[in-house]
C-alpha cells in the first residue's frame, strides 16, 4: 500500500461497517486462506470487492487473486505517523 502505508505501520481498521469507493480496507481472498492484505477498494464486484494497491507495479490484488472478502475499513493509521487515511477517488 505504499506510499499510504509502508511495511511496519500500525491501523485501526473498523469492522462490519460500510465500504466505499476509494477506502484502505482490510481484505482477504478465497485463494489464499489466513492471509490478510491492505487494499484500496475501487468498486463491488458480486459479493466482494474489487481491491487494489496504491503501487500497480509491487501489488498483489484483484487483478490477480479477483474479488475480495472485506473484513474491515482501516480508519487510521496508529503509528509511526498518527493520521487518519483519507479516500481516494478512483
Amino acid at each position: 500500500m505504499s506510499p499510504t502505508l509502508t511495511d511496519g505501520d500500525v491501523v485501526l481498521a473498523r469492522f462490519g461497517t460500510a465500504v466505499r469507493p476509494g477506502d484502505v480496507v482490510l481484505v482477504q481472498w478465497a485463494a489464499r486462506p489466513g492471509q490478510l492484505s491492505v487494499k484500496r477498494a475501487v468498486r463491488a464486484d458480486g459479493p466482494g470487492w474489487w481491491v487494489l494497491g496504491d503501487n500497480p507495479y509491487g501489488s498483489t490484488d484483484s487483478r490477480q487473486l479477483g474479488p475480495a472478502e472485506v473484513l474491515g475499513v482501516v480508519r487510521r493509521r496508529l503509528w509511526p505517523r498518527p493520521g487518519r487515511l483519507r479516500a481516494r477517488e478512483w
